[in-house]
Protein backbone atom coordinates (compact mmCIF):
# COMPACT_ATOMS: atom_id res chain seq x y z
CA UNK A 1 0.00 0.00 0.00
CA UNK A 2 1.28 3.45 -0.90
CA UNK A 3 1.61 6.19 1.70
CA UNK A 4 0.43 9.20 -0.29
CA UNK A 5 -1.17 9.05 -3.70
CA UNK A 6 -1.83 11.98 -5.99
CA UNK A 7 -4.43 12.31 -8.72
CA UNK A 8 -5.53 15.35 -10.62
CA UNK A 9 -8.24 16.59 -12.86
CA UNK A 10 -11.11 18.93 -13.54
CA UNK A 11 -13.88 16.55 -12.49
CA UNK A 12 -16.44 18.71 -14.25
CA UNK A 13 -19.04 16.00 -14.71
CA UNK A 14 -18.06 13.06 -12.54
CA UNK A 15 -18.51 9.85 -14.49
CA UNK A 16 -17.62 6.18 -14.41
CA UNK A 17 -14.10 6.90 -15.68
CA UNK A 18 -13.46 9.31 -12.81
CA UNK A 19 -14.84 6.88 -10.25
CA UNK A 20 -12.56 4.16 -11.62
CA UNK A 21 -9.50 6.37 -11.02
CA UNK A 22 -10.76 7.41 -7.58
CA UNK A 23 -11.56 3.82 -6.55
CA UNK A 24 -8.08 2.69 -7.56
CA UNK A 25 -6.37 5.53 -5.68
CA UNK A 26 -8.31 4.94 -2.47
CA UNK A 27 -7.84 1.15 -2.65
CA UNK A 28 -4.05 1.31 -2.87
CA UNK A 29 -3.24 4.40 -0.82
CA UNK A 30 -3.29 5.32 2.85
CA UNK A 31 -4.10 8.90 1.87
CA UNK A 32 -4.98 10.63 -1.37
CA UNK A 33 -4.29 14.17 -2.54
CA UNK A 34 -6.57 15.31 -5.33
CA UNK A 35 -5.40 18.25 -7.40
CA UNK A 36 -8.58 19.94 -8.63
CA UNK A 37 -8.05 22.44 -11.41
CA UNK A 38 -8.85 26.09 -10.76
CA UNK A 39 -11.64 27.71 -12.75
CA UNK A 40 -9.12 29.60 -14.88
CA UNK A 41 -6.98 26.56 -15.68
CA UNK A 42 -9.98 24.25 -16.16
CA UNK A 43 -11.61 26.45 -18.77
CA UNK A 44 -8.41 27.05 -20.74
CA UNK A 45 -8.61 23.95 -22.96
CA UNK A 46 -12.23 22.87 -22.69
CA UNK A 47 -15.06 23.10 -25.16
CA UNK A 48 -17.78 22.48 -22.60
CA UNK A 49 -18.67 24.96 -19.88
CA UNK A 50 -16.82 24.21 -16.67
CA UNK A 51 -18.73 24.31 -13.42
CA UNK A 52 -17.31 26.47 -10.63
CA UNK A 53 -14.42 25.18 -8.55
CA UNK A 54 -16.60 25.08 -5.44
CA UNK A 55 -19.34 23.16 -7.27
CA UNK A 56 -16.87 20.63 -8.67
CA UNK A 57 -15.23 20.26 -5.27
CA UNK A 58 -18.60 19.67 -3.59
CA UNK A 59 -19.51 16.96 -6.10
CA UNK A 60 -16.11 15.35 -5.66
CA UNK A 61 -16.44 15.29 -1.86
CA UNK A 62 -19.80 13.50 -2.18
CA UNK A 63 -18.12 10.75 -4.20
CA UNK A 64 -15.00 10.31 -2.05
CA UNK A 65 -16.53 10.50 1.43
CA UNK A 66 -17.52 6.83 1.12
CA UNK A 67 -13.89 5.72 1.05
CA UNK A 68 -13.30 6.51 4.73
CA UNK A 69 -9.64 7.32 4.11
CA UNK A 70 -7.74 10.55 4.64
CA UNK A 71 -7.81 12.86 1.64
CA UNK A 72 -7.08 16.42 0.70
CA UNK A 73 -8.39 18.41 -2.24
CA UNK A 74 -6.11 21.21 -3.35
CA UNK A 75 -6.61 23.78 -6.06
CA UNK A 76 -4.09 23.56 -8.90
CA UNK A 77 -3.27 26.09 -11.61
CA UNK A 78 -1.12 23.90 -13.83
CA UNK A 79 -0.85 20.33 -15.06
CA UNK A 80 1.51 19.21 -12.29
CA UNK A 81 0.08 20.58 -9.04
CA UNK A 82 2.07 19.45 -6.01
CA UNK A 83 3.21 16.22 -7.66
CA UNK A 84 6.57 17.73 -8.61
CA UNK A 85 7.34 19.24 -5.20
CA UNK A 86 5.96 17.02 -2.43
CA UNK A 87 8.58 14.43 -1.37
CA UNK A 88 5.98 12.40 0.57
CA UNK A 89 4.00 11.47 -2.53
CA UNK A 90 5.01 8.00 -3.70
CA UNK A 91 2.39 7.14 -6.33
CA UNK A 92 0.29 8.80 -9.03
CA UNK A 93 -2.87 7.25 -10.42
CA UNK A 94 -3.76 8.26 -13.97
CA UNK A 95 -5.97 7.16 -16.84
CA UNK A 96 -4.41 5.86 -20.05
CA UNK A 97 -4.96 9.26 -21.65
CA UNK A 98 -2.96 11.10 -18.96
CA UNK A 99 -0.04 8.67 -18.69
CA UNK A 100 2.27 11.06 -20.55
CA UNK A 101 1.62 13.75 -17.92
CA UNK A 102 2.68 11.34 -15.15
CA UNK A 103 5.90 10.57 -17.03
CA UNK A 104 6.57 14.33 -17.34
CA UNK A 105 6.00 14.70 -13.59
CA UNK A 106 8.59 11.98 -12.91
CA UNK A 107 11.08 13.76 -15.18
CA UNK A 108 10.58 17.02 -13.25
CA UNK A 109 10.89 15.18 -9.91
CA UNK A 110 14.14 13.58 -11.10
CA UNK A 111 15.59 17.00 -12.00
CA UNK A 112 14.65 18.24 -8.52
CA UNK A 113 16.23 15.24 -6.81
CA UNK A 114 12.92 13.77 -5.67
CA UNK A 115 12.03 10.09 -5.82
CA UNK A 116 10.26 8.69 -8.84
CA UNK A 117 6.54 8.12 -8.41
CA UNK A 118 5.05 4.72 -9.07
CA UNK A 119 2.61 5.26 -11.92
CA UNK A 120 -0.61 3.26 -11.76
CA UNK A 121 -2.55 3.41 -15.02
CA UNK A 122 -6.31 2.86 -14.96
CA UNK A 123 -7.82 1.76 -18.29
CA UNK A 124 -10.15 4.19 -20.04
CA UNK A 125 -13.76 3.30 -19.27
CA UNK A 126 -15.86 2.82 -22.38
CA UNK A 127 -19.49 3.66 -22.92
CA UNK A 128 -21.93 1.07 -24.29
CA UNK A 129 -20.95 2.11 -27.84
CA UNK A 130 -17.28 1.24 -27.23
CA UNK A 131 -16.13 4.88 -27.21
CA UNK A 132 -14.59 6.53 -24.12
CA UNK A 133 -16.88 8.08 -21.53
CA UNK A 134 -16.19 11.80 -21.37
CA UNK A 135 -17.66 14.94 -19.88
CA UNK A 136 -18.13 16.37 -23.37
CA UNK A 137 -20.23 13.38 -24.41
CA UNK A 138 -22.28 13.63 -21.23
CA UNK A 139 -22.86 17.40 -21.69
CA UNK A 140 -24.02 16.91 -25.24
CA UNK A 141 -26.62 14.40 -24.06
CA UNK A 142 -25.02 11.57 -26.04
CA UNK A 143 -24.41 9.36 -22.96
CA UNK A 144 -25.02 9.44 -19.23
CA UNK A 145 -22.34 9.28 -16.51
CA UNK A 146 -22.44 5.47 -16.57
CA UNK A 147 -21.86 5.30 -20.34
CA UNK A 148 -25.41 4.43 -21.36
CA UNK A 149 -26.42 5.79 -24.76
CA UNK A 150 -29.03 8.53 -24.72
CA UNK A 151 -29.14 9.37 -28.43
CA UNK A 152 -29.69 6.97 -31.28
Amino acid sequence: MFTKIVIGGTFNRIHKGHTSVLNTAFQIGRSVVIGLTSDKFASRFRIEKVFSYEGRKGNLVKVIEKFKRPYEIIEIDDAYGIATIDPEIDCIVVSEETLLRAEEINAVRFKKGLGKLTIVVVPIVLAKDGKPISGDRISSGEIDSEGNLLKA
